[in-house]
């Protein structure tokens, strides 16, 4: 196969982190080769390593990319106030981040036991400042007298683990839209840690 007329790193390079990301949340990162995400591109697949040098290296891009974007965003994200408004501006950020990227949603949450060592810590050590973030809002809370959980850690995980599960199920045009799933999961997350 020939290279494609217009296949330069600018515009190729964001085609195979896109077939990447898409196929490995259809059937898992350890079912999908280097050669399918080529074929998906429309590459030979010994092109493919002029834009990464492994499966394992582009796997990681899109894991860390996912979490940089995602620390970026709640740098912006307004987490003023009482530890209730923040935990509020927390749950509705985190639904909103969330909810239009299912497929790095998946890859990111369900693909870390095949990142090397060196990686895993590197992607963990992101997830860990965003967790930090509502760990720290949960013990605002309870410094408030707002807030009443057993373990600030494993309520934090649960809640996280219950935000982005969101993603797993919501669809564009279903029976609720995404502010009314918003609205219900913040009185979930609300009665859950209230004292």
């Amino acid at each position: 196969m020939a290279r494609k007329q217009g296949s330069h790193s600018d515009i190729t390079g964001p085609k195979v982190r896109d077939a990447a990301l898409r196929l490995i949340a259809r059937h898992g990162y350890a079912a999908v080769s280097m050669r399918q995400i080529a074929a998906d591109v429309g590459i030979q697949a010994g092109a493919l390593y002029n834009y990464t040098p492994d499966k394992q290296t582009l796997l990681f891009d899109l894991m860390h990319g996912h979490m940089t974007d995602l620390l970026a965003a709640l740098e912006t994200a307004d987490l003023q106030g009482s530890a209730v408004a923040q935990l509020e501006a927390f749950t509705r950020f985190h639904i909103r981040f969330h909810l239009p990227r299912p497929d790095q949603v998946f890859v990111s949450y369900m693909e870390l036991r095949n990142l090397s060592d060196e990686n895993f810590t590197s992607v963990e050590g992101l997830r860990r400042q965003y967790e930090d973030a509502l760990e720290r809002i949960l013990q605002a809370g309870e410094v408030e007298g707002v807030f009443a959980v057993p373990d600030t850690r494993v309520t934090t995980m649960a809640l996280i683990a219950m935000l982005t599960g969101i993603s797993n199920w919501f669809r564009a045009g279903g029976r609720l839209e995404a502010d009314k799933i918003e609205a219900i999961y913040w009185d979930m997350v609300r009665r859950s840690v209230t004292a």
